[in-house]
C-alpha cells in the first residue's frame, strides 16, 4: 500500500484552488493574507508557498509590493490552454486506451461515474471530477511528463468547463461525449479515442469564444 503524505502548503493550496474554481475569491481582488492564515490557522510560511505555487499554475497573479491576485479568465488564456490540449491529449488519451490495465480500465469507470454524479447535483465539483476523468484517461500511458502536462491544463481549465457547463444543456452534450469517448477508450480503439477527444475539446473551445463574445459585448 502506498501512503501519500500532503505538506501543510499542499493542503492550503488545495483549499484556496478549490475557492478560486468556485469563484468565492474574486478576479482581481487580493488575497488577503492575514485573514487567510488566522482562518485557516496556519502560519505565512506555508500559506505563502501555496500562493507561489498557485501563481505558478496560473491561477494567481503577483504585483510587487501588493501581493497576490486571482488570475482573471480571458479569451487568450482559454485559446492557449485548449489549443494546448488538442495538441497532447487526444494521442495521450489514445495510448493511455492500448496500454491500460484491468484496474485503470475499472478506475476509468469509476472516474466517469463520479463526474456524472457530480454534474446531477454540484455543479462546482464538476471541474475537479472532470479533471480526474480527463487524466484517469491520459495516466495508463505511462508518459509522467506528459500526465503532468495534461493534469496542468485541466486544473487551469476547470474555471472554464464550469462557465462552459453553465447554459442549458450543455451538461447533457457533455455527458454523450464523455460517454462515447470512454466506451471508445475501453475498446481501446485508438482512432476513435483521438477522433472523439480532439472534437470534445475544439467543441468547448468553440462554445468559450461564444461565451466570452457575449460577456465582451454586455
Amino acid at each position: 500500500m502506498t501512503i501519500v503524505v500532503r505538506t501543510l502548503s499542499e493542503r492550503i493550496f488545495e483549499v484556496i484552488r478549490e475557492r478560486i474554481i468556485e469563484g468565492q475569491l474574486s478576479d482581481m481582488e487580493p488575497v488577503r493574507q492575514d485573514a487567510l492564515a488566522k482562518e485557516l490557522g496556519v502560519s505565512k510560511i506555508p500559506l505563502r508557498e501555496a500562493l507561489a505555487r498557485l501563481e505558478h499554475e496560473g491561477l494567481l497573479t503577483s504585483q510587487p509590493n501588493r501581493g497576490w491576485f486571482v488570475q482573471p479568465m480571458t479569451t487568450d488564456q482559454a485559446e492557449e490552454i485548449y489549443e494546448l490540449r488538442l495538441l497532447i491529449e487526444p494521442t495521450a488519451a489514445a495510448r493511455g486506451a492500448r496500454m491500460a490495465s484491468e484496474a485503470e480500465r475499472t478506475a476509468a469507470i469509476e472516474a466517469f461515474e463520479r463526474l456524472d454524479k457530480a454534474a446531477e447535483t454540484d455543479l462546482p465539483e464538476v471541474g475537479v471530477r472532470n479533471r480526474e476523468f480527463h487524466v484517469t484517461l491520459v495516466r495508463p500511458g505511462q508518459r509522467l511528463l506528459t500526465t503532468q502536462q495534461v493534469e496542468r491544463l485541466e486544473v487551469l481549465a476547470e474555471r472554464y468547463v464550469i462557465a462552459h457547463l453553465e447554459p442549458a444543456g450543455r451538461e447533457d452534450r457533455a455527458h454523450g461525449e464523455h460517454k462515447d469517448l470512454l466506451q471508445a477508450w475501453l475498446a481501446r480503439d485508438e482512432e476513435a479515442v483521438r477522433k472523439l477527444l480532439t472534437h470534445h475539446i475544439a467543441a468547448t473551445l468553440e462554445d468559450l469564444r461564444a461565451h466570452f463574445a457575449v460577456s465582451q459585448s454586455g
